[in-house]
């Protein structure tokens, strides 16, 4: 009995081993991702030379955004646009247009976040000029018809420039409040 005892020793020690190192290696090994694509980020859907128009419970529109590309992505519920136009129209024909590179949509899309690039105009009215407004980054609200920054200005109309450390300018009262470090210069039309 101690013969086979004996015999059988090495074939038990080397089963122990094996499985030791089947164990040690399953805990060294990362987690197994989930294979339905959740976890990656691709775009379930992209549209190409998009534009959505939003109209008013009294039939007007109340703003237009187009973009040259458009991908959302479900794992975030993010939207990328490429070479984004908001148009917000007020009464009397007055509009504010933001431009820029890109855009990041939110997900119940009240929301647009244009960077790279940004360009705000308004629209020349009852003798005020067109107001160009520059910045690298702009939160744009189109229903509420509200741009803000908290980034660098320069702001330009026929006869001011002003730069800013940030501004707030809301198309429907038409005001334009400058948050700090406000420098400006105006020249009286000759």
């Amino acid at each position: 009995m101690m013969q086979r005892l004996t015999a059988w020793f090495p074939v038990l020690l080397l089963a122990a081993v094996a499985g030791v190192t089947v164990w040690l290696d399953r805990q060294v090994q990362p987690p197994e991702s989930m294979s339905n694509g959740k976890a990656r980020h691709d775009p379930d859907y992209i549209a190409e030379n998009f534009t959505v128009t939003r109209i008013g419970p009294d039939g007007a529109t109340r703003y237009k955004m187009k973009a040259r590309r458009m991908q959302h992505y479900p794992d975030d519920d993010t939207t990328d646009l490429e070479a984004p136009h908001v148009i917000n129209f007020r009464e009397g024909g007055i509009t504010m247009t933001a431009t820029s590179k890109t855009a990041k949509l939110s997900s119940n899309g009240d929301n647009v976040f244009l960077q790279d690039d940004v360009r705000l105009t308004r629209s020349p009215y009852a003798g005020h000029s067109e107001m160009i407004v520059l910045t690298s980054w702009l939160h744009v609200i189109p229903d509420d018809g509200l741009a803000k920054t908290d980034k660098p200005v320069r702001i330009q109309d026929a006869n001011t420039l002003i730069t800013s450390d940030g501004l707030e300018f809301n198309n429907k009262t038409r005001i334009l409040q400058l948050l700090s470090n406000v420098r400006g210069r105006y020249e009286k039309s000759k």
